[in-house]
């Protein structure tokens, strides 16, 4: 990683350890109405890990794995998600890792977007797995446990995709979720929960997120 890309994340990581995974608020944008392909937010929308159709109601997320927030998030509201959106085909749940927090989601996120360049199972699972035993977790060990995890759990080669991460090699799409959420104005607060009903931007929220909330907004049950 270059010096100048290090410095960078480090005014991120230093931002969001203060704006990042706190509070939260709900709000509607100027993009009210737009639809979700033309939303800044849902750049590159065919290319982002999801669950569920994009023709109906769609649930798009920036989460960080290192962020307490979305962790209660991941593991309270995104199951009410896809009981009660995902699997009736009802719409979709896409996700943008969103590294912003604290200083091993970065590598963490270069790991998953190197995960699901080869395996969409394996993403899904090693991102449980970071949300899961998010305190294990630091700058200098995320990699190395990462790798013992996919090792372990999936079909992956643990060390060909540590690898890829620690050379950046699909900084890209890293590089595209950060630029998706600037072009959309979504701030530090994380988690950030962008709302399209039937394929129409409603409205977003961002910090401590609640199922009834996304309910209300959809129209899905509760």
């Amino acid at each position: 990683m270059n010096r100048r890309r290090v410095l960078a994340l480090a005014g991120t990581a230093a931002v969001g350890s203060l704006a990042g995974c706190a509070g939260g608020s709900d709000g509607s944008g100027d993009e009210s109405g737009q639809s979700l392909r033309e939303h800044p937010a849902a750049a590159g929308l065919d290319g982002l890990p999801r669950r569920g159709p994009l023709d109906g109601h769609a649930i798009l997320t920036f989460e960080d794995p290192s962020c307490t927030r979305c962790r209660a998030f991941h593991e309270e509201v995104v199951p009410q998600i896809r009981s009660n959106v995902v699997d009736p085909g009802e719409g979709a749940y896409v996700l943008r890792t969103y590294p912003v927090v604290y200083p091993w989601g970065e590598p963490a996120t270069q790991a998953l977007a190197s995960t699901h360049a080869r395996s969409d199972p394996a993403f899904w699972s090693l991102l449980d797995h970071f949300f899961a035993t998010q305190e294990q977790f630091d700058a200098d060990n995320v990699l190395d446990r990462t790798e013992s995890f996919l090792d372990a759990e999936t079909d992956l080669d643990g060390g060909a995709v540590v690898a890829d991460a620690a050379n950046e090699a699909h900084d890209e799409a890293v590089r595209n979720n950060l630029d998706a959420a600037d072009a959309a104005g979504l701030g530090r607060t994380t988690p950030v929960v962008l709302l399209f009903r039937d394929g129409e931007y409603v409205t977003s929220a961002n910090g401590s997120v609640s199922y009834d909330l996304i309910a209300e907004t959809l129209g899905v049950d509760g």
